[in-house]
């Protein structure tokens, strides 16, 4: 079997190069839009003590060596969000963050090692801004790729339509055919036994170890995602706070959180949150994903102590990551994520 040609042989970056002058178009049209409406543009440090707390996020290490030749442990960061929240603790009000972030373990048509995040965060302000954010960036990228659709896969989307808002339980209900809120008791605790009965009653396997959490996401990854943004993008909203490490629960209903998804022909776009602002319970949830990340990975990360201290400072905001490589996909018809960076990371094998 043949070898595929370098990104850099002259015909396949002929190939490429239409989707990459697509991506700086938008991207320069994204970077007008935040600017029109007071947002400060912020560059992040890569390099973190801590990559972020989510247990099924895998981050690169490399470690800083002092003059005296000590080292120390640093990560490739996940997400700016820790170091954004800073800032917001120091005083920003509006800001936007163009990132290359590096997640491990992750390659496909819709994974690279490194890709970049677009994230904005508004103080004082609710995360239903941040829908009405989505909506007018949706339509601004297919605007500005001159094109009426946005397209992944045979789906399409009509980026000038308002997007769906739905509800986690609603989906759940609507495609599964499962009563999410009944495994989940007001103090937020989930009740494994009673959704893994709902599972086997929709014809979803169960296996013997399975989490409340593995379960929940079997039924997004199977039932719900493949249904989420045709014809019109959707809003995925108020999931449940177990599924929420970084959201506060919502005022109506203390199961559920504020954080949605934006999925746009079935696939998953942004991810959004009224930020959580008590350091005590963001604490407690950390502990929590780093203890499950050691139960199943046999590794865990340190805690970012500088975040959670600038925590009690931060006020009262909503932020979203958007991931602007697979926005460009589907605004400039690529079909791999390799076609809109313009030098991929190589292929490694052992």
């Amino acid at each position: 079997m043949s070898t595929p040609s370098p990104w850099w042989t002259p015909h396949v970056h002929a190939d490429r190069r239409p989707f990459l002058l697509g991506r700086n178009r938008i991207q320069a049209a994204l970077r007008g839009y935040f600017a029109n409406r007071d947002f400060v543009e912020v560059d992040t440090a890569t390099l973190q003590v801590s990559p972020g707390n989510e247990a099924h996020l895998h981050a690169f290490e490399t470690a800083a060596v002092g003059p005296d030749g000590s080292r120390a442990p640093l990560y490739l960061h996940t997400s700016p969000e820790f170091a954004c929240k800073k800032l917001l603790a120091a005083g920003e009000t509006r800001i936007a963050c163009f990132a290359h972030v590096y997640r491990n373990r992750e390659r496909g048509p819709l994974h690279h090692p490194e890709f970049t995040m677009l994230e904005w965060y508004r103080a004082g302000e609710n995360y239903e801004a941040l829908m009405r954010d989505c909506a007018e960036i949706l339509a601004l990228a297919a605007e500005t790729a001159g094109t009426r659709r946005l397209a992944f896969r045979g789906g399409e989307v009509d980026p000038f339509r308002e997007p769906e808002r739905l509800s986690v339980a609603e989906a759940f209900d609507r495609f599964a055919g499962i009563d999410l809120l009944a495994s989940i008791d007001r103090s937020g605790a989930t009740d494994r036994d009673r959704l893994a009965a709902s599972l086997r009653e929709a014809g979803l396997r169960i296996a013997g170890d399975d989490t409340w959490s593995d379960l929940f996401s079997r039924v997004i990854v199977e039932r719900i995602e493949p249904n989420l943004g045709h014809g019109r993008a959707t809003i995925l909203d108020e999931y449940p706070v177990a599924e929420a490490a970084l959201a506060r629960p919502t005022a109506r209903d203390p199961r559920v959180a504020e954080r949605f998804e934006l999925y746009a022909c079935g696939v998953e776009l942004a991810n959004a949150f009224g930020e959580l602002t008590d350091a005590a319970e963001q604490r407690r949830r950390f502990e929590g994903e780093m203890a499950e990340k050691m139960r199943v990975y046999g590794e865990t990360y340190p805690l970012d102590e500088d975040f959670l201290t600038a925590l009690a400072h931060m006020p009262e905001a909503s932020g979203i990551a958007l991931g602007f490589d697979r926005l460009v996909m589907l605004a400039t018809g690529a079909s791999r994520i390799e076609q809109v960076i313009w030098a991929p990371v190589p292929e490694t094998h052992p």
